[in-house]
């Protein structure tokens, strides 16, 4: 007796599949990058209930600049130190996780959403679309990146919102160029014509066979782009026109700290940057093992 497979039966039996691919998929991602990625992450979310200390607000009754708890002086209440304010230290870096993470992740959606939007419509529609899009981006790319968002930032104001839109202003034409040169590509390829000669509109033909194969390329940019975007974030935040304080960033302690590095308080800048380090180093391996396993012909070399 033949049974008849139903929606629910069916993606049921896809679920499994699915999940093992994910599994593989995790298994195979290089673990350094997953344990940085991943623990920073915990870190982030959690941060409320993982930092022992409010950022923001001094300690009571704590030194300023105590040495971390190893060194004489320190202590393991405060197990990295406190800064010039007596701020706890180890909850300022899992608060300021937070902000590096949504600055990253917020600013790499804004720029691959717009550069992907206009690099898809600059190599399907062509003509004087793309002619005008190509000579915006080429402008944009002639502006030096950070000296734009400098002057971007100073024109709106120092808050973490604006600086994820800033970042995505400024980055938005790595994107732009990469997919055009995909599409026009993809134009020329039989099923697009054939979509094309069965009356599809461009609307339909765009997001039914481009944009789908597309993602691959943006995924893999976007993966790249979060370790420039959070370094992007510290230089600004650094020089005073990032994320305003009190608020914890990585980019603006090493900023409050730079006067103290020579006077014997090393942890105030040494902490900071080896996370900006390593959040950057994860993301930078991360996306290379995404590119190539992305790409088929990568993958079977």
């Amino acid at each position: 007796m033949s049974t008849i497979a139903t929606p629910t039966a069916v993606a049921s039996a896809r679920s499994p599949g699915r999940i093992a691919a994910v599994t593989k998929a995790l298994r195979e991602a290089p673990l350094l990058a997953v344990v940085i990625l991943g623990g920073l992450s915990l870190a982030a979310i959690f941060a409320n209930l993982i930092a022992p200390y409010d950022p923001t607000l001094p300690l009571k009754d704590a030194p300023m600049f105590a040495p971390p708890f190893w060194m004489e002086g320190g202590s393991l209440a405060m197990p990295l130190g406190t800064d010039f304010q007596g701020r706890d230290i180890l909850s300022r870096l899992i608060f300021g996780a937070r902000v590096s993470l949504i600055v990253g992740l917020m600013g790499t959606v804004v720029a691959g959403s717009i550069g992907t939007a206009l690099g898809i419509l600059a190599g399907y529609v062509g003509g004087w679309v793309d002619q005008i899009i190509m000579r915006v981006t080429d402008a944009w790319l002639a502006l030096p990146a950070i000296v734009f968002a400098i002057f971007l930032a100073a024109m709106v104001g120092p808050s973490m919102w604006n600086i994820i839109v800033i970042l995505g202003a400024v980055y938005w034409t790595r994107y732009a160029r990469v997919i055009r040169g995909e599409v026009l590509t993809l134009r020329e390829r039989e099923f697009v014509k054939l979509a094309e000669i069965a009356g599809a509109s461009k609307w339909r033909v765009i997001k039914r066979h481009i944009l789908p194969n597309v993602l691959n390329t943006a995924t893999v940019l976007a993966s790249l782009t979060v370790g420039v975007v959070i370094i992007a974030e510290a230089s600004l935040s650094f020089l005073g026109v990032g994320v305003p304080p009190p608020q914890p960033a990585w980019g603006l302690m090493l900023s409050e700290a730079r006067s103290t590095l020579m006077a014997g308080q090393w942890w105030l800048t040494v902490f900071p940057g080896l996370c900006i380090a390593l959040i950057v180093l994860a993301t930078q391996l991360f996306g290379d093992w995404l590119r190539v396993r992305l790409d088929p012909q990568m993958r079977n070399l």
